[in-house]
Protein backbone atom coordinates (compact mmCIF):
# COMPACT_ATOMS: atom_id res chain seq x y z
CA UNK A 1 0.00 0.00 0.00
CA UNK A 2 1.54 3.40 -0.90
CA UNK A 3 0.01 6.70 0.67
CA UNK A 4 1.30 9.78 0.83
CA UNK A 5 -0.30 12.32 3.49
CA UNK A 6 0.55 15.88 4.25
CA UNK A 7 -0.99 18.34 6.94
CA UNK A 8 -0.53 21.04 4.08
CA UNK A 9 -0.52 21.39 0.27
CA UNK A 10 1.98 19.10 -0.90
CA UNK A 11 4.70 18.87 1.83
CA UNK A 12 8.31 19.03 2.50
CA UNK A 13 8.85 15.68 0.65
CA UNK A 14 7.67 15.18 -2.68
CA UNK A 15 10.65 13.21 -3.85
CA UNK A 16 9.10 10.19 -2.08
CA UNK A 17 5.66 10.68 -3.87
CA UNK A 18 7.28 11.00 -6.91
CA UNK A 19 9.33 7.47 -6.06
CA UNK A 20 6.01 5.34 -4.84
CA UNK A 21 4.83 6.52 -8.33
CA UNK A 22 7.08 4.24 -10.17
CA UNK A 23 7.16 6.44 -13.06
CA UNK A 24 3.11 7.40 -13.23
CA UNK A 25 1.70 10.04 -13.73
CA UNK A 26 -2.02 10.20 -14.36
CA UNK A 27 -3.51 12.10 -11.61
CA UNK A 28 -7.07 12.46 -10.24
CA UNK A 29 -7.55 15.44 -8.23
CA UNK A 30 -10.78 15.33 -5.74
CA UNK A 31 -11.95 18.64 -4.50
CA UNK A 32 -15.09 17.33 -2.75
CA UNK A 33 -14.15 17.88 0.96
CA UNK A 34 -14.67 21.19 -0.32
CA UNK A 35 -18.60 20.61 -2.01
CA UNK A 36 -21.00 23.02 -0.84
CA UNK A 37 -18.68 25.63 0.57
CA UNK A 38 -17.87 29.39 -1.33
CA UNK A 39 -15.80 28.04 -4.64
CA UNK A 40 -12.37 29.96 -4.89
CA UNK A 41 -10.93 29.68 -8.12
CA UNK A 42 -7.44 30.41 -6.92
CA UNK A 43 -7.38 27.39 -4.74
CA UNK A 44 -8.44 25.19 -7.27
CA UNK A 45 -5.59 26.60 -9.55
CA UNK A 46 -2.77 26.53 -6.69
CA UNK A 47 -3.57 22.68 -6.30
CA UNK A 48 -3.27 21.83 -10.16
CA UNK A 49 -0.14 23.95 -10.01
CA UNK A 50 1.32 22.16 -7.14
CA UNK A 51 0.80 18.88 -9.35
CA UNK A 52 1.90 19.66 -12.52
CA UNK A 53 5.35 21.61 -10.77
CA UNK A 54 6.25 17.80 -10.58
CA UNK A 55 5.52 16.51 -13.70
CA UNK A 56 2.17 14.93 -13.14
CA UNK A 57 -0.95 14.97 -15.62
CA UNK A 58 -4.16 16.15 -13.98
CA UNK A 59 -7.68 15.64 -14.06
CA UNK A 60 -9.97 17.39 -11.55
CA UNK A 61 -12.40 14.53 -10.90
CA UNK A 62 -15.88 15.05 -9.20
CA UNK A 63 -16.99 11.88 -7.66
CA UNK A 64 -20.17 12.63 -7.88
CA UNK A 65 -19.95 12.84 -11.69
CA UNK A 66 -21.26 10.01 -13.85
CA UNK A 67 -18.62 7.03 -13.94
CA UNK A 68 -16.18 8.61 -11.89
CA UNK A 69 -16.01 6.05 -9.82
CA UNK A 70 -15.35 3.57 -12.67
CA UNK A 71 -12.88 6.07 -13.62
CA UNK A 72 -10.63 5.72 -10.17
CA UNK A 73 -8.82 2.81 -11.73
CA UNK A 74 -7.80 4.64 -14.72
CA UNK A 75 -5.15 7.14 -12.35
CA UNK A 76 -1.82 6.32 -10.99
CA UNK A 77 -2.13 8.80 -7.92
CA UNK A 78 -5.56 9.65 -5.87
CA UNK A 79 -5.00 13.20 -4.68
CA UNK A 80 -7.72 14.31 -2.54
CA UNK A 81 -7.36 17.81 -0.79
CA UNK A 82 -8.87 19.12 2.12
CA UNK A 83 -11.97 21.33 3.07
CA UNK A 84 -14.99 19.25 5.40
CA UNK A 85 -13.84 15.80 6.45
CA UNK A 86 -17.78 15.03 7.07
CA UNK A 87 -18.18 16.25 3.62
CA UNK A 88 -15.93 14.19 2.17
CA UNK A 89 -16.77 11.57 3.82
CA UNK A 90 -20.67 11.74 3.09
CA UNK A 91 -19.50 11.98 -0.52
CA UNK A 92 -17.58 8.75 -0.39
CA UNK A 93 -20.41 7.20 0.80
CA UNK A 94 -23.06 7.81 -1.14
CA UNK A 95 -20.75 7.29 -4.67
CA UNK A 96 -19.29 4.32 -2.95
CA UNK A 97 -16.14 5.75 -3.51
CA UNK A 98 -14.99 4.68 -0.31
CA UNK A 99 -15.29 1.34 -0.98
CA UNK A 100 -13.78 1.47 -4.63
CA UNK A 101 -10.61 3.51 -3.08
CA UNK A 102 -9.92 0.67 -0.47
CA UNK A 103 -10.23 -1.96 -3.22
CA UNK A 104 -7.73 0.16 -5.21
CA UNK A 105 -5.39 0.69 -2.03
CA UNK A 106 -5.98 -3.12 -1.43
CA UNK A 107 -4.51 -4.38 -4.82
CA UNK A 108 -1.49 -1.75 -4.54
CA UNK A 109 -3.11 -0.24 -7.76
CA UNK A 110 -3.06 3.26 -7.04
CA UNK A 111 -0.94 5.54 -4.80
CA UNK A 112 -3.62 7.72 -2.29
CA UNK A 113 -2.19 11.49 -1.80
CA UNK A 114 -3.78 15.00 -0.42
CA UNK A 115 -3.66 16.97 2.57
CA UNK A 116 -6.00 17.38 5.45
CA UNK A 117 -9.36 16.51 5.36
CA UNK A 118 -7.68 13.73 2.44
CA UNK A 119 -5.92 12.22 4.64
CA UNK A 120 -8.10 12.17 8.02
CA UNK A 121 -10.84 10.43 5.90
CA UNK A 122 -8.30 7.23 6.23
CA UNK A 123 -8.57 7.31 10.39
CA UNK A 124 -10.54 4.91 12.19
CA UNK A 125 -12.92 7.08 13.86
CA UNK A 126 -13.72 10.89 12.56
CA UNK A 127 -16.08 12.14 15.31
CA UNK A 128 -13.29 13.95 17.67
CA UNK A 129 -12.88 15.86 14.38
CA UNK A 130 -16.24 17.38 15.19
CA UNK A 131 -14.00 19.90 16.97
CA UNK A 132 -12.39 21.28 13.92
CA UNK A 133 -14.83 20.53 11.44
CA UNK A 134 -18.40 21.35 11.44
CA UNK A 135 -20.97 18.38 11.80
CA UNK A 136 -24.29 20.10 13.11
CA UNK A 137 -26.24 21.17 9.98
CA UNK A 138 -25.15 17.55 8.09
CA UNK A 139 -28.02 15.02 8.98
CA UNK A 140 -27.03 11.68 9.60
CA UNK A 141 -23.69 12.25 9.22
CA UNK A 142 -20.72 9.41 8.66
CA UNK A 143 -18.41 9.31 11.54
CA UNK A 144 -16.25 6.02 11.04
CA UNK A 145 -13.22 6.59 8.85
CA UNK A 146 -11.96 4.06 6.00
CA UNK A 147 -9.48 2.21 9.10
CA UNK A 148 -6.33 2.30 6.92
CA UNK A 149 -4.99 4.10 9.24
CA UNK A 150 -4.39 2.91 13.00
CA UNK A 151 -4.94 6.44 14.70
CA UNK A 152 -6.11 9.59 13.97
CA UNK A 153 -4.27 11.99 11.67
CA UNK A 154 -4.46 15.46 13.37
CA UNK A 155 -3.14 18.59 10.99
CA UNK A 156 -2.36 21.67 10.47
CA UNK A 157 -1.04 21.49 14.79
CA UNK A 158 2.25 23.86 15.74
CA UNK A 159 1.38 25.35 12.16
CA UNK A 160 1.07 29.70 12.92
CA UNK A 161 -0.27 31.32 9.53
CA UNK A 162 -2.60 28.56 9.33
CA UNK A 163 -6.26 29.36 10.14
CA UNK A 164 -6.96 26.35 11.58
CA UNK A 165 -4.20 25.66 13.88
CA UNK A 166 -5.10 26.58 17.39
CA UNK A 167 -8.26 24.67 17.21
CA UNK A 168 -6.05 21.52 15.81
CA UNK A 169 -3.40 21.94 18.25
CA UNK A 170 -5.76 22.15 21.27
CA UNK A 171 -7.89 18.81 19.75
CA UNK A 172 -4.12 17.18 19.31
CA UNK A 173 -3.39 18.54 22.99
CA UNK A 174 -6.72 16.88 24.47
CA UNK A 175 -5.90 13.49 22.57
CA UNK A 176 -2.61 13.29 24.20
CA UNK A 177 -3.27 14.57 27.60
CA UNK A 178 -6.49 11.29 27.01
CA UNK A 179 -3.63 8.93 26.05
CA UNK A 180 -5.46 8.57 23.10
CA UNK A 181 -2.59 7.98 20.22
CA UNK A 182 -3.19 9.85 16.79
CA UNK A 183 -0.57 11.35 13.91
CA UNK A 184 0.35 14.85 14.86
CA UNK A 185 1.70 16.61 11.90
CA UNK A 186 2.87 20.19 11.53
CA UNK A 187 2.49 21.61 8.10
CA UNK A 188 5.36 20.54 6.05
CA UNK A 189 4.92 16.82 7.42
CA UNK A 190 4.20 14.14 5.52
CA UNK A 191 2.93 10.43 6.54
CA UNK A 192 4.18 8.06 3.98
CA UNK A 193 3.36 4.39 3.76
CA UNK A 194 5.40 2.25 0.81
CA UNK A 195 5.05 -1.00 2.14
CA UNK A 196 3.93 -1.90 5.83
CA UNK A 197 5.89 0.84 7.54
CA UNK A 198 4.33 3.97 8.53
CA UNK A 199 6.63 7.28 8.65
CA UNK A 200 6.36 10.56 9.75
CA UNK A 201 8.64 12.70 7.71
CA UNK A 202 9.19 16.03 9.76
Amino acid sequence: MRLYLSSFRMGNHTHRLLGMLRGGRRTALIRNAVEGLPFRQDSLDRDVGDLEQLGLDVTLLDLRAPDAVERLQDFDLLFVRGGNVFTLRRVLAETGADAAILELLHRDAVVYAGFSAGPCILSPDLLPLAAVDPIGDMPDPVTTGLGILDRLFMPHVDSPGHPETADCTRLADQLAAQGLPHWRLRDGDVLVRDGERDDLLT
